[in-house]
């Protein structure tokens, strides 16, 4: 998160209108006019839902593959016992494959990986590392396609840049859509394909305002509130 003391952050709070809403184009114009940091930012949409989570049927949550790409290098580890959906998924470039020894590492505590796949047979014991995997956000789910016999496709996908969407407790979504260095196309098309996603995941128990707010920003730029009205029309 910004330093708001910062001489940059100041410079850009006085560029963003916070009073204002963007449409999406124009807020990713002014998004890479921003004063950058000295690393290559993420970017980030979050947006604030008028769901209750508390409600099993309005909990927004799904996967969509990003057109350019994450710009982030997702470790895979898959959980497969040695065959086919084994090679497959070395094949496809996971950079850790296997059952019991990968099930008692993660038992241990380890979790150097970013993302995990696991094949329908290997859940039966992958699944006793839900208090393990779960609060880091790692467990396997076939809601996000992590678990699967087509392996390859997973690891393919999540490499090229599947990101996840989730409501947390207070029903906002956090997704990250790239890097402050992709071109402004990129970033547009990229949280197009986010928006648009979320858009068509609204619960058809939820009724009045599904989007209450939204908003873009990089890693270390305020936030710029984007036009609802502009999201929907576009979708």
């Amino acid at each position: 998160m910004a330093t708001q003391g910062s001489k940059r952050y100041r410079k850009a709070l006085g560029l963003v209108d916070s009073t204002k809403t963007y449409p999406l184009k124009q807020a990713v114009e002014l998004l890479v006019k921003l004063p950058r940091a000295k690393f290559n930012e993420t970017l980030e949409l979050a947006f604030n839902l008028g769901v209750d989570p508390k409600q099993s049927d309005q909990i927004v949550r799904g996967t969509v593959p990003l057109p350019h790409g994450s710009g982030k290098v997702v470790r895979v580890l898959v959980f497969a016992k040695p065959g086919a959906a084994a090679d497959a998924a070395r094949a496809a470039g996971a950079e850790h494959v296997g059952y019991d020894e990968l099930i008692k590492k993660c038992q241990e505590g380890w979790a150097d990986f970013d993302v995990a796949v696991a094949t329908p047979e290997a859940m039966g014991e992958v699944r006793k590392l839900g208090k393990v995997l779960g609060p880091r956000g790692l467990m396997p789910n076939p809601k996000t396609g992590t678990v699967t016999d087509d392996t390859a496709k997973a690891v393919k996908e999540v490499k090229a840049g599947r990101v996840e969407y989730k409501t947390d407790k207070a029903g906002n979504i956090h997704v990250p859509v790239g890097k402050l260095s992709f071109s402004p196309e990129q970033i547009y098309e990229n949280s197009r394909a986010v928006i648009d996603a979320v858009l068509r995941a609204r619960p058809q128990s939820v009724r009045g305002v599904y989007v209450r707010n939204a908003t873009l920003t990089s890693t270390m730029s305020p936030a710029i509130r984007l036009d609802l009205r502009d999201l929907q029309q576009a979708a």
